[in-house]
């Protein structure tokens, strides 16, 4: 299996990082396992677009049809340029009138709208890029299983992803990519914000968008002005709330001589290639790009060194993080070391724990996934905001610090009060103390077994044995605690149990 994503003569792929060969190796031992539909999460930074590209171009190689889904115009073009790039230049481009549009190529880079409205073409492989999306088009053709399904995002979080994809690959953590340099990390100034108090909600939970506009516009200047103090110039992206929102950012930001724009869905249609070709120039006249939610999936410029939030979120803590990624990626060229993250709505600190546990740990299910971004987050927590972490001050700070990795040990993962502590009995065998002992046992086994993904493994394991979730505040133990033979004995047989199941399976398919 180890050659099976390899490279070959006339291919211009550069070669994997570890991550991603881990990745691409997973996508193939979940083929041998029988999923037919597997989502593969990748956070900024982490190649979505070269996994799916490396593997269409396999497919290619086994004479398969692929195809590659975009949900979006830029994302066509983006996509069609990167596979030029690797070398996949004999592909068709599905899009209303796209010159490159050849229904008989054996790879189709393809809008979802246009599908919708033309249909299938023949397809072996489907690769669904910001997956998370659910289109209906796709999910219909994923569940009627015509064909393997590979689904790449950054944030896995919306509702029934567990009902169409049934394996998880995670990549690698914010937290590995910062640590290897693909990311930078995120300095951030929590600055003046609007409001929120007793604003009207939407039936989603989140706020009325015409609220969040009137309160937005009342802090515009404050806007301004912070990025003019603390935004050293930087190529920067701005999410406002609403379209309006948005172009009185941008009136205010060339008021004072910075040249901004907006990109919405209001931007005309020959206007947006031109606003996205001047702004990824390195030396690009436009220092400020302005949207909703357009720039927020998907769109790569690694220069941009600085973010503004300006759109209060109260649930959906993929939409902050899609948006905070815009600015997190490396740029070599540029030496760019950091990214400012100017907040001046509030969702750092209201999504500061969840968004800690995804930076360090990533992601254990889809259907944990679909719970965060169903959680309603409240306001109140500015005193634990100022206080910053103890080592080096950075904010916000939650239990481990996604500066320096300072962490702080709960006390109940240290010490028992009297009653507490309960052995492990699995069968007539003992295998843990209590199950904290067990969670640090299975971490221990799961490094050595799944260490590209040993806190999903580890977390599987436990509520596998245990009935229940890991705790929220337990953290992956890296104590190297010794692995009981009656536990190993435990999972070797359910490790046989589920080949064995598996093994049924296709044969009855």
């Amino acid at each position: 299996m180890s050659g099976l994503f390899e490279s070959v003569a006339g291919s211009a792929f550069p070669p994997p990082r570890p991550f991603q060969k881990a990745a691409m190796l997973s996508i193939a031992e979940g083929v041998l396992a029988g999923h037919s539909n597997q989502m593969l999460m990748a956070p900024t930074g982490a190649g979505k677009s070269y996994l799916g590209l490396r593997v269409a171009h396999k497919g290619l190689k086994q004479g398969k049809r692929v195809t590659f889904l975009c949900d979006r115009k830029a994302l066509i073009e983006q996509t069609s340029a990167v596979a030029d790039e690797y070398g996949l230049t004999e592909h068709g481009v599905i899009q209303a009138d796209h010159p490159r549009q050849d229904w008989a190529k054996p790879l189709q880079i393809a809008s979802v709208q246009t599908i919708a409205t033309r249909g299938w073409p023949e397809t072996d492989v489907l690769i669904v890029d910001e997956a998370h999306t659910q289109h209906e088009t796709w999910v219909e053709f994923a569940k009627s299983g015509r064909a393997k399904v590979i689904g790449l995002s950054a944030t896995p979080f919306s509702p029934g992803l567990g009902k169409i994809f049934t394996n998880l690959i995670s990549a690698a953590t914010m937290h590995e990519l910062t640590e290897s340099g693909v990311l930078v990390p995120m300095r951030v100034l929590s600055c003046r914000r609007p409001d929120m108090t007793d604003a009207p909600l939407k039936k989603s939970g989140e706020w009325q968008d015409s609220a969040v506009e009137e309160r937005g516009m009342e802090i515009i200047g404050d806007v301004v002005a912070e990025w003019l103090r603390h935004g050293e110039g930087r190529k920067t992206i701005v999410f406002g709330a609403t379209i309006k929102h948005c172009e009185e950012l941008c009136r205010q930001f060339n008021e004072v001589g910075v040249l901004a724009a907006t990109f919405t869905e209001q931007t005309h249609e020959t206007e947006r290639p031109r606003l996205l070709r001047e702004f990824r120039k390195a030396d690009s006249v436009i220092r400020v790009l302005i949207s909703v939610e357009a720039l927020a999936k998907g769109f790569d410029v690694p220069d941009v060194g600085c973010v503004v939030d300006c759109r209060p979120l109260r649930k959906s803590l993929s939409t902050a993080i899609q948006m905070w990624g815009r600015g997190l990626r490396a740029s070599l060229a540029t030496g760019k070391t950091d990214c400012i993250l100017l907040d001046h709505s509030g969702n750092i600190t209201r999504f500061a724990e969840d968004y800690t546990d995804i930076y360090f740990n990533g992601l254990a299910s889809l259907d944990m996934g679909e719970k965060l971004n169903k959680t309603v987050r409240q306001d109140g927590k500015e005193e634990k905001e100022r206080t910053g972490c103890p080592t080096c001050g950075y904010k916000p700070f939650r239990q481990r610090c996604m500066s320096c990795g300072f962490e702080i040990v709960a006390q109940s993962l240290v010490a028992h009060e009297a009653g507490e502590m309960h052995e492990i009995v699995l069968g007539k065998k003992k295998v843990a103390d209590d199950r904290q002992h067990l969670w640090a046992q299975v971490c221990t086994y799961a490094a050595k077994h799944s260490p590209e993904r040993a806190y999903g493994r580890a977390w599987n394991l436990f509520k596998d044995m245990v009935g229940t979730e890991v705790p929220k505040d337990w953290r992956f133990s890296t104590a190297g605690t010794p692995v009981s033979p009656a536990l190993e004995s435990r999972i070797k047989a359910n490790n046989i149990r589920f080949a064995r199941g598996r093994a049924k399976q296709k044969a009855a398919a």
